[in-house]
């Protein structure tokens, strides 16, 4: 496919290779005296269209090559929706519920010791991801402050104490949701109901998003188990059971789900991990449409089986945009020293949002291709064109 689109394959295979692979370890001492070392991870992969930019994920599978792949998918992410950033992604290998708030605090900090001199408001960027939230990025945010001065803009999905930004921890899941209605309306979908697979930061705002638009929720699914109602699931109460519990199971409003990727909803988000949609279980999936919430969460055997069942699949790189999107909305306003409300958030989200899935349907329409491959070509065409006319390659 790029070959056939892109003449000059010397810049895709630039692409190919991160810019910089940053590998080190961190030993902090446990609240209980023991010391415990762990492997950290900052993978800049490309700063052609701007600063680099991506989250840290603190997760026990984080390795390598997987924070490789992530950075690589942050570079395409942001050139497809129009901001200047280039791609990152931190990890640690690590649960972060085996440890204290105050081991997590000392890890956090050690590791942007580490990175103080690769990381900055206009060098690179980092942010939330899986297992880390708003209170790491205060600590980040602060120790980084005590090496140099211009520290509000190294970090972004900080607490609105620090300079955060309204919207930015609903901001995923947001926008999974408006990418959905503009694939829904394409489709002529009406009164279609969801099922939402992963309940965590993405998955839940997506589900509380679409509770409050009045479309139904009918299945949600966890690493704790699988409820379903087809009425509807009252989403506000099961984040507020899912709190409270820890989990899914003896929900009230909903019946345990044996099977949640079979259930016969019409839209299914796969908020969760990557590689939960595979060449084993696409073909029991009867949603007509699917909008990747996670990253990489549809093997390409999957995507192979859901092309030919004429399934609709919106890819992560579009879908899931709207966190680094309002991420450079955060960024933005700490340059200008200004705090933008809710609603010109919001607008300006959807906005660049639609503008993406639009251009991407465009391109995909033009090329004869999927979604996911008029994503990946809209996104190279704006790096190619940079790489090509800044001379780098």
């Amino acid at each position: 496919m790029l070959e056939k689109h892109y003449a000059g394959m010397q810049v895709i295979e630039r692409l190919s290779m991160p810019d910089k692979e940053i590998i080190f370890r961190a030993t902090i001492q446990l609240d209980n005296g023991p010391v415990k070392t762990f492997q950290c991870y900052r993978i800049q992969h490309s700063n052609v269209l701007g600063p680099y930019k991506g989250g840290i994920r603190f997760h026990p599978e984080v390795d390598l090559d997987e924070v490789k792949a992530l950075a690589l998918w942050m570079t395409f992410k942001t050139a497809l929706a129009d901001i200047p950033y280039g791609g990152a992604k931190g990890g640690v290998m690590l649960d972060p519920k085996t440890l204290t708030a105050t081991e997590l605090e000392r890890l956090v900090r050690q590791y942007t010791q580490r990175l103080v001199n690769d990381i900055g408001p206009n060098l690179d960027i980092l942010a939330p991801d899986m297992g880390t939230s708003a209170r790491e990025m205060a600590w980040v945010f602060d120790e980084y402050r005590k090496h140099h001065a211009d520290a509000y803009g190294v970090v972004t999905g900080k607490p609105l104490a620090l300079g955060g930004s309204l919207g930015r921890t609903e901001a995923t899941g947001r926008g999974v949701v408006c990418v959905m209605l503009e694939a829904a309306q394409e489709l002529g979908l009406q009164n279609y109901t969801v099922g939402v697979q992963g309940f965590g930061n993405v998955g839940s705002h997506a589900a509380l998003d679409l509770h409050q638009r009045g479309i139904k929720v009918v299945a949600v699914n966890d690493i704790t188990g699988s409820l379903h109602n087809p009425q509807g699931l009252d989403i506000p109460a099961l984040i507020r059971h899912r709190n409270q519990t820890g989990g899914l199971g003896g929900f009230p409003g909903g019946k345990d789900l044996p099977e949640f990727i079979s259930y016969p909803f019409d839209v299914l988000l796969p908020c969760a991990m990557e590689n939960m949609i595979t060449g084993d279980n696409a073909a029991a999936i009867q949603a007509k449409l699917i909008v990747e919430g996670a990253n990489g969460p549809t093997t390409p055997e999957a995507d192979k089986i859901l092309m030919a069942r004429r399934v609709m699949v919106v890819p992560d790189i579009l879908a899931n945009a709207g966190g680094v999107i309002v991420s450079y909305f955060e960024w933005v306003q700490n340059r200008e020293g200004r705090s933008w409300d809710a609603e010109d958030i919001n607008q300006r989200l959807f906005a660049y949002l639609r503008q993406a899935y639009a251009r991407t349907r465009e391109t995909a329409t033009k090329l004869h291709v999927s979604l996911r491959q008029g994503a990946y070509c809209l996104a190279l065409e704006r790096i190619v064109r940079t790489m090509i006319d800044r001379g780098v390659q």
